[in-house]
This record gives C-alpha cells, sequence and structure tokens, in this order.
C-alpha cells in the first residue's frame, strides 16, 4: 500500500486524488468480500440446517407413512438425484456468469422443496396409533382386547390409502432442495478462492465449512424439539394419549421444522442479490499471460481498474464448444481422479453413518428420537465444526502445502478410524421380548395389562401376522417397554468416544478440501469442485442410504403391518446384528479408501516434482526477461509521473 504521507509533497493533487480513490476502493472491495463471505455463510447454514433435519426425521417418516429404513433411503438420496440432475451444467456455465445471483435462486428452490416436503401434513387425515385395545367410553381403566374401527371404516380408509402415496411429496420436495444447493458450493467456494488473497483462502473456506457445521447442531435441535411434540399438536387433547415419546409409535411434529427451515433458507437468498458479479483479482493471483513488468505495474499502480480483469459478455455458445476439451483435461489429471476415489468410498462411510446415527442410538441404545437428536445437535456436531475450523487454522499457521495438506488429511482419517474400531465393543444384549428374542413355547404372547399389570391372554405365533404392535410391562421381568440397564452404563463412553473421534477425522477436512482446489489448474476449479459434489453424491449420496438401510432392514424382528395389509415399519430390531452390520460396514468402507490414499500420494509427489521442474525452467527465464525490462519500466513509470505533473493535464 502507497503511504500518503511520504508522497504528499511530492505528489500533485491529481495524483494524490487516485491514491486516495485506490485506497477508499480497496476498503470498499474488501468489504464486499466480506459480504459474501458473510452471505455465502449464512447460505451454508441454511442448507445444512434443513439437511440434517431431514437426518433427525427419519424415524418419524417411517412411522407416519409406515415405510421401511429402505424407503426412507430412497427419499434421503433424492437430494442428490436434484443436484446430479444441473450439477455439471450450474458449475460450468454458472461459473461464466453472476454467480452471487444464481446462488440466490439456488437458495429460492431449496426453500420451495422445504415446503413441498411439509405439505403431506396438511392433506393427510390425523395420525391413527396402530394398537390392539381401546378405551370404553365411559371409562379410561376398562381396556378390550380388541380393534377400535370397525370392518366398514377399514374398509373406507383401504380406499383413501389406495390414492398416491403421501411420500412423494417428500420425495420430490427433497429433489428440489438437492437441485436449489446445487449453486451454492462450487460457485461459492470457487469465489472465495478467486478474490480471496492464497494466503487467507484456506482461513475463510474453513469458516465456511464450520458455519456449515453449525447448521447441523441446530437442526438437529429443531428435530429434538419437534420430536416432543406430537404430529397432530392443536387438534387433539395431548393428556388423553396413551403413549410417550420414547414409544415406538410416537410420531413428532415432522412437518413444524420444514416449515421453519424452509423461512430460513427463504431469507439467505436475499443478500446475493446485491453483490456484484466479480471483484479486483488479489496480486498474488494476476493473469498468468501478464510479463514481468505488467505484474509489477499491477502491483504498485495507484490506478484501480488495472486490478480488474475485463468482463467480456457470456458467449453461451462458445462456452459449450469448450466444455467437452476442458472435461477432458480435468478427468486427466491422476491425482485428482485418485482424491474423487478416494473422497467417494469415505463418502458412502460417512452418509450411511450419519443417516442412521441417531436411529442406531435409538434401537441400540434405548434412547427415545428427541433424546437422539439433542445429543448429535449438542455433543457431536460441535466436535465436527471445532475440528474443521481449527484444521483451517492449522494450515494457515504452518503455511502447509499441497503435499503438508495431504499428510494432516491421510493422518487425522487413520487415527479417528483406529479409535473408531473400539464401538465394535460397546454393544448391548437384544431385548427380551416374549415370542421374539425369547422363547414361549411355541407361542407369541401379545399382552394387555391392567392396573396391576397382570398379563390377560396369548395368541399362537401363528396368528402373529396382521396382528396390531402394542407392546406392554409384565410382572415376569421379560420386556414390553424395551429398556435394559446395561445399556444405560455404556451410552455416555460411547458418545465420548464418538465426540474425540469426529473431532479428529473433522481436522483434516479443510486441508482435504484445500487440497482439492489446489491440485488443478485455476480455471478448472469451478468445474472441478462441480464434478467432484457430482461424483460424490451420485455414487455416495444416492446408494449409501439405500444400500445401509436396506441392511438395517434385515436385522427387523417385527414389523409392523398397514391397515390394508402388507408390512410398514419395523417395531424391534434384533440389536446385536444392527451393530454389526452398521458398524461394519462404515468401517470396512473407510479401510478399503486408505488403500487409494496410499496410490494418491505416490501421484501427488509425482505432481509436485513436475510443477517445481516447471517453475524452475520458468523462473530463470522470467529473471532473464525483468533484467533486460527492469530498465524499460523505470523509464515507462517516470513517463507517467511526468504525465500526471504536466500543465496541460492539470488544467485540460
Amino acid at each position: 500500500m502507497i503511504s500518503l504521507f511520504s508522497y504528499k509533497q511530492k505528489l500533485p493533487n491529481k495524483q494524490l486524488f487516485r491514491i486516495i480513490l485506490f485506497d477508499t476502493l480497496s476498503w470498499l472491495l474488501c468489504l464486499y468480500l466480506q459480504m459474501f463471505l458473510a452471505a455465502l455463510s449464512f447460505a451454508y447454514f441454511a442448507k445444512a440446517l434443513s439437511g440434517s433435519y431431514m437426518k433427525s426425521t427419519i424415524t418419524q417418516l417411517e412411522r407416519r407413512f409406515d415405510i421401511s429404513s429402505y424407503l426412507i433411503g430412497i427419499i434421503d438420496g433424492s437430494f442428490e438425484v436434484g443436484n446430479l440432475l444441473v450439477i455439471a451444467f450450474v458449475s460450468y456455465f454458472g461459473a461464466k456468469l453472476h454467480r452471487p445471483k444464481i446462488i440466490a435462486v439456488g437458495c429460492i428452490l431449496m426453500s420451495f422443496g422445504t415446503f413441498l416436503i411439509a405439505m403431506p401434513h396438511f392433506i393427510l387425515g390425523r395420525y391413527k396409533i396402530e394398537t390392539s385395545i381401546r378405551s370404553s367410553v365411559n371409562s379410561t381403566n376398562s381396556l378390550f382386547p380388541c380393534p377400535a374401527s370397525s370392518p366398514e371404516s377399514i374398509r373406507a380408509g383401504c380406499e383413501r390409502e389406495s390414492s398416491v402415496s403421501m411420500w412423494i411429496y417428500v420425495f420430490l420436495g427433497n429433489i428440489l432442495r438437492g437441485i436449489g444447493e446445487t449453486p451454492v458450493q462450487p460457485l461459492g467456494i470457487s469465489y472465495i478462492d478467486d478474490y480471496a488473497q492464497s494466503e487467507n483462502a484456506a482461513l475463510y473456506i474453513g469458516c465456511v465449512q464450520t458455519i456449515s457445521i453449525i447448521g447441523p447442531v441446530f437442526g438437529y435441535l429443531l428435530g429434538s424439539l419437534c420430536a416432543k411434540i406430537y404430529v397432530d399438536i392443536g387438534y387433539v387433547d395431548i393428556e388423553t394419549l396413551a403413549i410417550t415419546p420414547a414409544d415406538a409409535r410416537w410420531v413428532g411434529a415432522w412437518w413444524l421444522g420444514y416449515l421453519i427451515a424452509g423461512v430460513i433458507t427463504l431469507m439467505s437468498a436475499v443478500p446475493f442479490w446485491f453483490l456484484p458479479k466479480s471483484l479486483p483479482m488479489p496480486v498474488d493471483k494476476h493473469d498468468s499471460s501478464c510479463t514481468p513488468e505488467q505484474t509489477r505495474f499491477i502491483k504498485d499502480s495507484p490506478n484501480m481498474e488495472d486490478k480488474f480483469r475485463p468482463e467480456e459478455p457470456a458467449n453461451l455458445h462458445q462456452m459449450a464448444k469448450e466444455f467437452v476439451p476442458t472435461l477432458k483435461s480435468l478427468l486427466g489429471n491422476p491425482v485428482y481422479i485418485v482424491y474423487l476415489c478416494v473422497t467417494i468410498i469415505q463418502f458412502n462411510s460417512l452418509i450411511g453413518m450419519v443417516t442412521y446415527k441417531p436411529k442406531y442410538i435409538e434401537q441400540h441404545y434405548g434412547q427415545s428420537a428427541s433424546t437422539a437428536n439433542f445429543l448429535m445437535g449438542m455433543v457431536n456436531i460441535p466436535a465436527v465444526a471445532l475440528g474443521m475450523f481449527s484444521g483451517g487454522v492449522v494450515m494457515k499457521k504452518y503455511k502447509l502445502g499441497i503435499m503438508g495438506a495431504a499428510k494432516l488429511a491421510f493422518g487425522t482419517s487413520l487415527l479417528g478410524y483406529l479409535l473408531s474400531l473400539f464401538f465394535l465393543a460397546m454393544g448391548c444384549e437384544n431385548s427380551k421380548v416374549a415370542g421374539i428374542t425369547v422363547s414361549y413355547s411355541g407361542y407369541m404372547v401379545i399382552y394387555t395389562h391392567d392396573n396391576s399389570g397382570t398379563a390377560h391372554y396369548s395368541r399362537p405365533t401363528s396368528w402373529v401376522e396382521g396382528l396390531e404392535w402394542d407392546p406392554v410391562c409384565g410382572q415376569n421381568g421379560i420386556t414390553y417397554c424395551p429398556h435394559r440397564a446395561s445399556c444405560d452404563k455404556i451410552f455416555p463412553y460411547f458418545m465420548a468416544l464418538s465426540v474425540i473421534s469426529s473431532f479428529i477425522i473433522s481436522l483434516g477436512g479443510t486441508p482435504g478440501f484445500v487440497l482439492l482446489v489446489r491440485c488443478i489448474k485455476p480455471e478448472l476449479k469451478s468445474l472441478a469442485l462441480g464434478i467432484h459434489t457430482l461424483a460424490t453424491r451420485t455414487l455416495a449420496g444416492i446408494p449409501a442410504p439405500i444400500y445401509f438401510g436396506a441392511i438395517i432392514d434385515t436385522t427387523c424382528l417385527k414389523w409392523g403391518y398397514k391397515t390394508c395389509g402388507g408390512r410398514g415399519a419395523c417395531r424391534i430390531y434384533n440389536t446385536s446384528v444392527y451393530r454389526i452390520v452398521y458398524l461394519g460396514l462404515t468401517l470396512g468402507l473407510r479401510a478399503v479408501s486408505f488403500v487409494f490414499c496410499i496410490l494418491g500420494f505416490s501421484l501427488l509427489k509425482q505432481h509436485i516434482k513436475r510443477e517445481e521442474k516447471k517453475v524452475l525452467s520458468n523462473g530463470r527465464a522470467e529473471l532473464e526477461s525483468l533484467r533486460k525490462e527492469e530498465d524499460n519500466s523505470i523509464h515507462y513509470e517516470q513517463f507517467i509521473l511526468a504525465l500526471d505533473c504536466s500543465p496541460d493535464r492539470e488544467t485540460g
């Protein structure tokens, strides 16, 4: 920065005015970058909040629509389908258009999709609790083991259910959310990396990623709050309900959180409409086509227009012609390809684990949906946010290069993996449920109870199909409302290890992301980020929830049944098998990714050596050119100063 005081006596008024104008505009442009950073952080927060809230409502959606984990996986993966439809085109064409406004349009689409997800609640009738007992008309103490509905009402209900399933609205709304979310990451991150100083870019990206982790904190807390509220709040007397949030049939106010998330996402679109298409390029990111003399002139010139890249009108036809060669150039980078393979495998593990972790806490450790979501939001997610931010700080403090970032990302991932192996030892025994996990002489026992808890009747195992699920407690110590005291002792250790391993793994998040944008050519950054997002969501985001859900379904011991027949949601799982398949699949995928990491290190070393040779050869040529042109540069600057001091210029 040119000092005003040192030049005050030497420069004429016009030159001094230019310097003051330059400083003022520099401050304004720095402010624009900070505004964009704040707006992008809010957009990341909004999309992360709605996405995590979707994860928190998985068990609620299963029970409300009476569907399996496999089908829930399809609904969850529909978000990635929306991304798949437009990600490549948005990343390529969007980078050449007005990026902030494209992000704004995406936020609006996300909000509309979130509102659409909540729509089935206002179309469906009231939620009917699956039960085998009903109260008499005038008494709350007399209970009868007979269905509460007549055959005529059941037949009418079947006719209503024969229409289009309401979960289709959730599926379509999630697709629309995916389409709207598409431009936020590739265009937002590339915008920051383009216009921020190189030494600050990693910290800025770390800040944005940290904010995106804070979003899930509020998303899971919102899920915890809504899970405590009964689904038909305002239409039923809560005190008359025979079930509590700990019951396997309880459904919370899942729709309420989507309305709140939709409003927040809509608000995040507003700031982007007021941001410019581009900002001045930092000195250390000037065009590579500039000569050394031009570089010095850009650095020292007080003329603001010299720091801007000229903006040419967008030529869509030309951009379309260049797309295939550009894509071929990107996919010809072996380091980028191996990086894709590693992240695809690790994202399969991560997405499958995160999607069903609240459900795992509920089923394996006997916690309610509200408690599981609260712990995810208040304990697990903050550890991840701290890890992401700390990774960015480490990158900045130690000024890690590409290889340093790769080593940090790999080391933290490996250490977190080794700690995660201890989860396999933190298991609980199956609940003792008569006729399901405990033999009862060939008979399945369906219990009802009076005030003393005495069991009244039993039916043969062959009668199980079609019977309602109505678990209650017996005096013999066999579980009909599942509870295992041993799990209460193990669960705190599970959560503590979960926090530590999550923090360590997330330390490598920011270095890994910086590695992605630094191992490719600058002009390919937006496309590289887009293809990365496309690949991870196509090959991880879509299939992982589906096959994780399908495998979890195989551990079900007792399925619910719909009014009109057909299998509904699972009521109780074999928790021992659940633990083995859930954790085994998660850890197995991560183990496979480390094989590709070894190959990646070898290719990265070769890539760095090639780049160093190019720099050395180009450096000698540039040094010679700089020496030859040094005198011309001095004369040129003196000529510019003379023009500024010319009496004709002052009076003209």
